[in-house]
C-alpha cells in the first residue's frame, strides 16, 4: 500500500508489495526491493538501492549529501542489503570519491539515532545499538555488535563477531572475535558466548582464546606475540584471519589487559 500522501518521484523504481506511508519522500534514482516497508516521514535520497524485505521506520534519512566539505556532488551511492531494518531517526550518508559509497549489508539492525557517515562499510548480520555513531571510512565486518552509544572515529576497522560495550570510544582498530571495553578502549576477552550461539565449534573458541591470551595477556609486544602465535598455535582459518587483520592495521589495535 502506498499512500496517497507520500511523495515517490516518477523516476523512482519500486518493486512489488511495498508499503509506503503518510508523507515519506522517495526521490528519484532510487530503487526499493520488494516487500519494503517505509515509515511516515522516512526519506530516501537519490542514488540510494535498497534491498528486499526492508523496514525503515519514521523519520529515517537514507542516501543524503554527506557532510564531508571535500565532497564536490561527485555521483556517488547508498546501499542498504536485504532484510535490514532501519529504526527512527537513522542517518545514513551517500559516499565520497573515496569508496564511492555507503554501504549497510544484509540483516542488520540500526536502532534509533544511528548515524552513518559516508564511506562507511558494514556487514552482515550486524546490530548498531541506540545512539552509535559512526564517522566516515569505517570498515564493520560481519555480526558485530556495538551497544548504545558508541563513538568510532574514522577510518577505523572493526572485525568480524566482535563486540563494543556500550559507551566506548573506538579510536583504534578491534580485531575479530573480541569483546572490547573501558577507556581508553581495550580487550577483556573473547566473545564466547556469541560464537557459541552461532555454531562454532568448541576447539575453534579455544583456540581464539589462546591466540587472544598470547597477544593481549602474557606482556609480550605485539610482534613477539605475533611470532609465538604464528610458531606454536596450528594452522586453521580464524588463525589465518585474525593474524592477518592485525598485520593490516596501519594505526594499530586496541590495548591489552
Amino acid at each position: 500500500m502506498i499512500s496517497n500522501l507520500a511523495y515517490i518521484h516518477p523516476k523512482a523504481k519500486l518493486g512489488n508489495n511495498i508499503t509506503v506511508e503518510p508523507f515519506a519522500v522517495i526521490y528519484e534514482n532510487t530503487e526499493i526491493g520488494d516487500n519494503c516497508w517505509i515509515g511516515a516521514n522516512a526519506v530516501i535520497y537519490p542514488d540510494t538501492f535498497i534491498g528486499e524485505g526492508c523496514k525503515i521506520f519514521n523519520g529515517a534519512s537514507v542516501g543524503a549529501v554527506n557532510q564531508d566539505l571535500k565532497y564536490k556532488g561527485e555521483p556517488t551511492t547508498t546501499v542498504i542489503g536485504k532484510n535490514t531494518t532501519i529504526r527512527e531517526f537513522v542517518t545514513i550518508n551517500k559516499g565520497t570519491t573515496d569508496r564511492m559509497t555507503t554501504k549497510v549489508g544484509d540483516n542488520c539492525l540500526l536502532m534509533t539515532y544511528v548515524h552513518v557517515a559516508h564511506d562507511c562499510i558494514i556487514g552482515n548480520n550486524c546490530i548498531l545499538a541506540n545512539n552509535v555513531g559512526l564517522a566516515g571510512h569505517i570498515t564493520i565486518e560481519d555480526f558485530v555488535i556495538m551497544e548504545g552509544f558508541v563513538a568510532a572515529q574514522q577510518f577505523i576497522n572493526i572485525g568480524a563477531h566482535s563486540f563494543i560495550a556500550g559507551a566506548s570510544l573506538v579510536r583504534k582498530d578491534v580485531p575479530p572475535y573480541i569483546r572490547v571495553a573501558r577507556e581508553p578502549l581495550q580487550f577483556i576477552g573473547v566473545n564466547t558466548i556469541g560464537l557459541a550461539r552461532r555454531g562454532f565449534p568448541k576447539e575453534t573458541i579455544t583456540q581464539i582464546e589462546d591466540i587472544y591470551r598470547t597477544i593481549f595477556v602474557r606482556g609480550h609486544s605485539l610482534s613477539k606475540a605475533l611470532e609465538i602465535v604464528d610458531a606454536e598455535i596450528g594452522e586453521s582459518d580464524v588463525k589465518k584471519e585474525i593474524l592477518g587483520f592485525i598485520r593490516n592495521c596501519k594505526d594499530g589495535i586496541v590495548k591489552g589487559i
